[in-house]
């Protein structure tokens, strides 16, 4: 997801949305370890989304 589709979202939905990026890149990182993950590539596409999810939330938190 781009940080401007994150920015048309409300503190509530980046709340949630966060909270669903931490458990996807740990179930991501848990299937790396046991060797179920096909795809690597998603753990750091999970990862950048999570930062930039976490970069738009302290931007509405400066905003406030």
């Amino acid at each position: 997801m781009k940080a401007n589709d994150f920015r048309e979202l409300s503190f509530e939905e980046l709340e949630a949305r966060r909270k669903d990026l931490r458990e996807e890149v740990f179930n991501l990182r848990f299937r790396l370890a046991t060797g179920q993950l096909e795809n690597t590539a998603k753990v750091g596409i999970a990862k950048k989304d999570l930062a930039r999810l976490l970069t738009v939330l302290k931007e509405k938190q400066m905003q406030e």
